[in-house]
């Protein structure tokens, strides 16, 4: 797949699930497009359609409507140049961290032993490289998400979509992955389509942030980040990070995903 300045291209794209009368509108018809190196934050309530999108998008399911495209070529079935993170690490406990990162180049039936090298790379960035031959139950929570992580971007591929990959971990690993993520964005600049609950954690992170609605999933609005990077701990103090979190709050107290707290 090559990086071509269209990046990934949604145009009137809308997912619809069942028919007649057990039809569930997932998503309505979208447009969207982002750039190549973009990290962009889907930010909205449960069953709001996110994780839809991120699987119309690598072409796991396929679109009720619209045309899609990732650099350039139509989505007619699996995207196979992208690297996926679930919330869930999903390592394999008969094999060590550093073949469990590997397995996505078995899978794939590339030369295991050509991209060994690199796997290490990765584990040592991810601040993994003491772990790199244990097996994966002797790993925290966070160490496995950082294998996973890992594991996604083995292959190099140019577009790295991320499910809710914090969800599972206490609120001092969250952070802490969410500093290693935007360090090891800025060293690579893929392409990165994040998904979560977290109004802090999509503002914290992303160049824009697109703001869902309650099911029937449709964009509320799309706000650019104006913040510098890195953005340590210290930007949760930035007027910027708490203007735009205060836009997020008031749209969803708009739409009844918040309710205001009786006096």
């Amino acid at each position: 797949m090559m990086t071509d300045a269209s990046g990934i291209v949604l145009s009137k794209v809308g997912k619809v699930f069942g028919t007649g009368e057990r039809a569930t509108v997932a998503l309505e018809p979208i447009d969207l497009t982002i750039a190549p190196g973009e990290f962009l934050a889907i930010v909205g309530p449960s069953g709001c359609g996110k994780s839809t999108l991120l699987r119309l998008v690598t072409g796991l399911i396929p679109r009720t409507s619209g045309d899609l495209t990732v650099f350039g070529t139509p989505v007619t079935g699996p995207v196979t140049d992208v690297g996926i993170v679930f919330q869930q690490p999903i390592l394999l406990d008969w094999r060590s961290v550093i073949d469990n990162v590997l397995f996505q180049v078995d899978m794939r039936g590339l030369d295991v032993e050509a991209y060994r090298a690199r796997a290490a790379t990765l584990l040592k960035a991810v601040g993994l490289a003491d772990f790199a031959d244990r097996p994966p139950y002797e790993l925290s929570g966070g160490m496995k998400q950082r294998a996973a992580i890992a594991r996604a971007l083995v292959h190099e591929p140019p577009l790295l979509m991320m499910d809710e990959p914090f969800g599972a971990l206490d609120a001092l690993t969250r952070e802490q992955m969410r500093l290693d993520l935007e360090r090891l964005w800025l060293e690579t600049r893929k392409t990165v389509v994040f998904i979560t609950h977290s109004i802090d954690e999509a503002v914290l992170l992303a160049d824009r942030v697109v703001v869902m609605s309650p099911r029937p999933g449709r964009i509320e609005r799309i706000i650019p980040v104006d913040m510098p990077r890195p953005r340590g701990l210290a930007a949760r103090k930035d007027a910027r990070f708490l203007a735009i979190s205060d836009t997020i709050t008031g749209i969803f107290l708009e739409r009844g995903v918040f309710h205001h707290s009786p006096a």
